[in-house]
C-alpha cells in the first residue's frame, strides 16, 4: 500500500470509531424521572424518600461537574414546601430561577406563595 492509501485507511478507522462513541447527556438526571414518576403515582415511597432521592442527585451531579436538569430544584422545593420546610423550598426555587431563568414566572409565582404562607 502506499502513503497515501495507508493514511485514508487509518482516517477511515478513525472516523467510524469516533462515530461509536455515545453521545453525552447535558443534564445529571440519575433519579429525577423515576421520583417524579413515583410522586404522580402515589406509590408506597413518601415523600421523605424522594427528597432524599432528589438531594442525592444533586450531590452527584454537583461531584462530577455536571448541571440538574431544570426542575429538579423546583420539584425538590415542593416537596419541602409540603412537608413543612418552607425556607429550604424558598431556597430551592430561587436557585431554580438562578440556574434556568427561563423558569422565572414560575419560581416568582412560588415564591410569592410560599412567602405568604411564611408569614
Amino acid at each position: 500500500m502506499t502513503f497515501i492509501n495507508k493514511t485514508s485507511a487509518l482516517l477511515l478507522v478513525v472516523g467510524l470509531l469516533a462515530g461509536c462513541s455515545g453521545p453525552t447527556s447535558l443534564y445529571q438526571w440519575d433519579s429525577y424521572q423515576p421520583v417524579v414518576y413515583q410522586y404522580y403515582q402515589d406509590d408506597q415511597s413518601g415523600p421523605e424518600e424522594q427528597m432524599a432521592a432528589l438531594e442525592e442527585s444533586i450531590e452527584k451531579a454537583r461531584s462530577r461537574g455536571v448541571s440538574v436538569p431544570p426542575g429538579l430544584h423546583a420539584h425538590l422545593g415542593l416537596l419541602y414546601a409540603n412537608n413543612g420546610r418552607e425556607d429550604d423550598a424558598l431556597a430551592q426555587f430561587a436557585l431554580e430561577k438562578t440556574l434556568f431563568p427561563e423558569s422565572a414566572p414560575f419560581m416568582d409565582f412560588l415564591l410569592k406563595q410560599n412567602k405568604e404562607q411564611v408569614q
